[in-house]
């Protein structure tokens, strides 16, 4: 019973994308309590659920996610979609027809697929991604287009979630991670976010006017000059492939089968962990400070291993 009640649940809200818990409960037969407990237990299994208090609130499925795509085959999915089809086709039922209609934008739509452009293949999601972060930026893509604000759940550096408004202007691809370039009307000013900080994006319908800006308004450094480091590196040969990706080819100079690279990087928490993923291939020639913090966090991991 509980499982079909948390697949109701989830299934309500894949076909509403918006309601409230005595809805849920009144549906279900279960206290609104028990509702929140299902919405919790869907969260820790990774569905971007949102829920907010007070007048217009409600419970929320991100307008980007759908079912992995994984439940049916390509072959089981094709087949189903054609004995729906074939049905119809003798009942002319508005409720079946309603039920093809969601299967096709679930399983049948072009939008969690790689796009080609010409020449040039693009594939937006990670490894082992179930296409969700596809529909995140195709999602982003569409209110770019159409002007369309979006309410996102935003989970900032130091884990910190806030609800925000944004009018997306623009999608920015830096070093592998997509960005876009929004207006913020809770800061009322344009700024950075980065898309796969996103836990949950929900259409609004309500459109604005684009605000006109230049290349020369895109944060492009993503970090301000105080906050970076001129780093120098020794790369032995196996870590060779992890400082062409990361730091650019154009950065490494190879001189009697030595290479070392320069770069100038933001200097925050996280650059220490970055070095050290490259493990004992990627060595810090200089700023002392940083081979320092290279060294410090190295000895806190070694820590969580020893017996």
């Amino acid at each position: 019973m509980k499982t079909q009640t948390l697949v109701g649940i989830l299934f309500t809200l894949l076909a509403r994308r918006k309601v409230n818990a005595r809805e849920l409960a009144a549906k279900y037969n279960c206290s609104e309590r028990t509702v929140f407990r299902y919405i919790d237990e869907l969260t820790c299994a990774g569905i971007p659920i949102d829920v907010s208090r007070g007048i217009g609130g409600g419970i929320c499925i991100s307008d980007a996610y759908k079912l992995p795509h994984g439940i049916l085959t390509r072959p089981e999915a094709a087949r189903m979609h054609e004995a729906l089809l074939a049905m119809n086709e003798q009942l002319r039922d508005p409720a079946l027809a309603s039920a093809i209609e969601k299967f096709e934008s679930q399983y049948m739509g072009k939008c969690s697929l790689p796009s080609s452009l010409g020449n040039i293949y693009v594939d937006s999601g990670s490894w082992g991604d179930e296409h969700n972060f596809s529909e995140k930026l195709a999602l982003v893509d569409s209110a770019i287009t159409g002007c369309e604000e979006l309410v996102i759940d935003y989970v900032n550096r130091e884990g910190k979630r806030s609800r925000r408004r944004i009018r997306p202007h623009l999608l920015v691809l830096k070093q592998n991670i997509w960005y876009t370039f929004a207006w913020d009307l809770k800061h009322n000013e344009f700024r950075i976010f980065k898309v796969g900080r996103m836990r949950t994006l929900l259409r609004t319908g309500d459109t604005f006017e684009r605000i006109p800006f230049t290349r020369e308004d895109i944060p492009l450094s993503f970090w301000p000059a105080e906050r970076s480091v001129l780093a120098r590196f020794e790369i032995s040969p196996e870590a060779l492939p992890f400082a062409q990706d990361w730091l650019g080819v154009e950065t490494i100079v190879s001189a009697d089968g030595v290479h070392t690279a320069e770069a100038e990087l933001p200097d925050d928490d996280s650059l220490a962990g970055k070095i050290l993923s490259a493990g004992a291939g990627l060595k810090v020639l200089s700023p002392d400070s940083l081979k320092e913090r290279v060294a410090a966090e190295a000895r806190r991991l070694a820590a969580l291993y020893e017996p």
